[in-house]
C-alpha cells in the first residue's frame, strides 16, 4: 500500500496512476526511474519533491503492473478523495492518460498535457506520465517544456 506523501498543505498535488515495483516496496509513491524524472521535472518548474503532495489515484500496485482496471480506481477513489478534501490544493497534476481519465473523462493526455483546464471545478495541469518518457525518449523533451509551462503556471 502506497498512501501519498508531502505536506498536508501543499498548493500542488501530483496524481499518478499506481505504484509500481519499487514503490510498492518502500510504500513510497514515485521512488524508482519514473520518480527520478519526477523529481527532475520538478526542478523544471521550480519546485522540490518537499514543496508537493504526491499520490496515486490506484494506492496499491495492480499485479504484472498492469494498468489498473475501474473496479480498483473505484475501490481506492474515495481515499483519493478524501486526500484532495484535507489537502485542498490550488492545482492538480494528472500524470498520465489514467490519471487524467479520473478527473477530466472526455480529455486526451495528447492534447491537454501542458495546459491549465477545468473539471469537476478542479484546476488541473496534465502531463505525460514520467514512465512514458522512459520508454519513449521522444517524449521527454516534451515532459521537459511541459514542466517548464507548469513553472509559469504557477507563478504569482
Amino acid at each position: 500500500m502506497v498512501p501519498g506523501e508531502g505536506p498536508a498543505t501543499a498548493s500542488v498535488v501530483i496524481v499518478g496512476e499506481a505504484p509500481g515495483a519499487k514503490e510498492d516496496q518502500q510504500g513510497r509513491p514515485f521512488v524508482g526511474n519514473a520518480g527520478r524524472l519526477l523529481d527532475k521535472l520538478l526542478a523544471e518548474a521550480g519546485m522540490e519533491r518537499d514543496d508537493v503532495y504526491i499520490t496515486n489515484v490506484v494506492k496499491a500496485r495492480p499485479p504484472g503492473n498492469r494498468d489498473p482496471r475501474k473496479d480498483e480506481v473505484a475501490h481506492h477513489w474515495p481515499w483519493l478523495e478524501r486526500q484532495l478534501e484535507l489537502i485542498r490544493p490550488a492545482l492538480l497534476v494528472p500524470l498520465g492518460r489514467h490519471a487524467l481519465a479520473r478527473f477530466a473523462p472526455e480529455a486526451r493526455i495528447s492534447e491537454v498535457h501542458g495546459t491549465v483546464l477545468e473539471a469537476e471545478g478542479r484546476r488541473l495541469f496534465p502531463l505525460y506520465h514520467p514512465a512514458a518518457a522512459l520508454h519513449n525518449p521522444g517524449l521527454r523533451e516534451q515532459l521537459v517544456e511541459d514542466a517548464r509551462a507548469l513553472g509559469r503556471a504557477l507563478a504569482p
